[in-house]
């Protein structure tokens, strides 16, 4: 299921919101600018290159510390949100986002956890079948954190969308009783909401150096709400429910590929086969 709501514009002043995207220089004096996700202030991810060419990435830093759910909107989150359009709860969490232009998208998904470096790990995968393994350190990136891997579908014969959702802490640190409650809740046909703010990051390496040389689009969802559902829809094998809040402004895409997002997620799941590209 999908469905689109209105590009609407949200937020606070950066300055005021409690998350926001942010750069700085990697070392004093130059380096290619760090392009960060922010909370409360402190650097929470590290995400792709401005350039486009480096690989897709999401890496947890050392200061990724907070959850960013609102008590206020628990209850009405516990059940399906049908309405992407919904202007209490997109109002509640655009409270806490930079202002800027953002697309409302409400998607089921199945998700499935992946440990880094592990099956089904797209850093270890895909993603080194087009860029190779990082040529200083001889290694795949790392994203220092568990995350949900939900869909894939092609673009075209060319590129490729692959679907991941984050979370601000991880897995682990979710209390039990709490996600053994939406286990029970969900074997039960329930279908609860969780929130994230979202980018879609479109990327191809300027040099040719894997099996597999092709267009990465990355739509990354970053968890605002939801935590014990995901990881209780990964252990019982159900569906949830995610509002999304696609940041145009802060995408590393164009306008145009951000207008064919929804009818791309809404095709089949298909797996790039592996070498599939044309040359």
């Amino acid at each position: 299921m999908i469905k689109t709501g209105d590009p609407r514009s949200l937020g606070v002043p950066s300055s005021e919101a409690r998350l926001h995207f942010d750069t700085e220089l990697q070392e004093l004096g130059g380096g290619p600018r760090r392009r960060l996700l922010m909370v409360d202030d402190a650097p929470a991810f590290e995400l792709s290159f401005y350039c486009g060419t480096c690989p897709l990435l999401f890496r947890r830093l050392e200061t990724a510390r907070e959850k960013l759910s609102l008590e206020s909107m628990q209850e009405r989150l516990t059940g399906s949100l049908d309405d992407p359009n919904d202007g209490g709860v997109i109002d509640a969490f655009g409270a806490l986002l930079p202002d800027g232009e953002y697309l409302p998208l409400l998607l089921d998904v199945e998700p499935r956890l992946v440990i880094p470096g592990k099956e089904g790990d797209y850093f270890s995968g895909e993603q080194v079948t087009t860029w190779g393994v990082d040529q200083f350190w001889g290694l795949p990136e790392y994203p220092h954190t568990p995350y949900y891997r939900t869909f894939e579908t092609a673009v075209d014969a060319n590129a490729h969308l692959y679907e991941f959702i984050v979370p601000m802490v991880p897995p682990t640190w979710n209390d039990r009783e709490r996600v053994e409650e939406y286990v029970g809740f969900m074997e039960q046909g329930a279908v609860p909401t969780a929130v994230a703010i979202s980018t879609l990051d479109v990327c191809q390496p300027a040099i040719d150096r894997g099996d597999d040389y092709f267009v990465h689009w990355g739509l990354t969802h970053f968890l605002l709400d939801g935590h014990h559902k995901l990881e209780a829809a990964a252990t019982a094998g159900r569906p949830v429910r995610i509002l999304s809040l696609l940041t145009l402004g802060e995408s590393l895409a164009g306008t145009d590929d951000s207008a064919r997002l929804p009818a791309l997620r809404a095709q089949p799941r298909s797996v790039r086969p592996t070498g599939s590209s044309t040359r």
